[in-house]
């Protein structure tokens, strides 16, 4: 973090001067009826200088717990810093959060379309104006995921390895787990990395549902978060975190072995041994039953909820070497 905090910031050609509290519309395109489809982008400055701090959700339009961390830190005031700022953008992608879609209208991934292009694809447009127009003025990046379809991910954060401010930042958030994980080429965080913005990924919960645990968990870390950086406003109490942070140096997807009607028989955050049965196979028919078991010792962090499933198909995440 810099030690010299500007008095005004300019996000998306707008000037914000300290002790403001402003939305701007984040203009993203029109529909075919010509109707504006605007993000709003919730900016709170105290009048005290202090970092700048960006927290966004939604880049993936179905995953909503994200969205409902972010809203929650705007409802219940904790955006309102005792210093320096805080940016809120819970929905980047609205197109998809409208259409229930993981994508843009085009199929584009906008978390694959960065740093975007200025006269590209719709994707490649909004990802181009986030990059140039808004995370200039961040000191850190917050953006909150799940997983993808009816995977449930454990709360967790998500970092590159070898990296001494992210890894005490992923601490002083205290997520159940942190996962060591590379940048994914034209992805948001290696966009924001490429530019020397620290961004911690958090991810839990599962697509187009909100769970109430994984909401809290996110809630709680951020104010950690703003606690470390004497941002939280005195309204607001950080709790520590109930358990220490399992940090997961490698994992492992245990797969199908058939496909079936499938059940699992534990929840993440389930500590497992090898030959643990972890859920089951059947066939339409009552011919087939499959026993799922652990192949090895370890922390259940994702488990496939789809009561479908093909051969192959990733059915628990499974961590393989960690540190406590």
């Amino acid at each position: 973090m810099t030690s010299e905090y500007k008095k005004t910031i300019s996000i998306l050609g707008h000037d914000i001067p300290l002790g403001t509290s402003k939305e701007i519309n984040f203009n993203i395109a029109k529909l075919h009826t010509s109707t504006k489809i605007e993000v709003p982008v919730i900016i709170e400055r105290s009048k005290k200088p202090g970092p700048t701090i960006l927290f966004t959700a939604g880049l993936h339009g179905d995953e909503i717990n994200g969205v409902d961390i972010v809203r929650q830190l705007i409802a219940r005031k904790i955006n309102k810093p005792k210093r320096g700022t805080i940016i809120c953008i819970p929905i980047l992608n609205v197109f998809g959060f409208l259409n229930g879609s993981r994508n843009f209208p085009d199929g584009r991934d906008l978390n694959r379309s960065f740093p975007g292009s200025e006269n590209g694809s719709l994707a490649s447009r909004v990802a181009y104006r986030l990059m140039h127009e808004v995370i200039p003025e961040v000191d850190l990046v917050i953006d909150f995921h799940t997983g993808g379809a009816s995977r449930f991910n454990a709360a967790q954060v998500r970092i590159v390895k070898d990296h001494p401010e992210l890894s005490e930042l992923s601490s002083v958030f205290g997520a159940p787990f942190v996962l060591y994980s590379k940048h994914i080429v034209k992805s948001f965080r290696n966009a924001c990395f490429q530019l020397g913005k620290p961004v911690l990924l958090y991810e839990g919960g599962k697509s187009s549902f909100v769970n109430d645990t994984i909401s809290k968990v996110g809630v709680e870390g951020v104010k950690r978060i703003l606690s470390h950086f004497e941002m939280l406003n005195s309204q607001v109490k950080a709790n520590p975190p109930k358990f220490a942070t399992v940090y997961v140096e490698k994992s492992k997807w245990i797969r199908a072995k058939k496909s079936g009607m499938f059940k699992a028989k534990v929840d993440v955050n389930t500590k497992v041994k090898v030959d643990d049965i972890l859920g089951q196979i059947t066939d339409p028919y009552g011919k087939v039953h499959h026993t799922v078991k652990s192949t090895i010792d370890g922390y259940v962090i994702n488990v496939n909820e789809a009561a479908l499933v093909y051969q192959g198909d990733a059915l628990f995440h499974v961590t393989l070497k960690i540190n406590s």
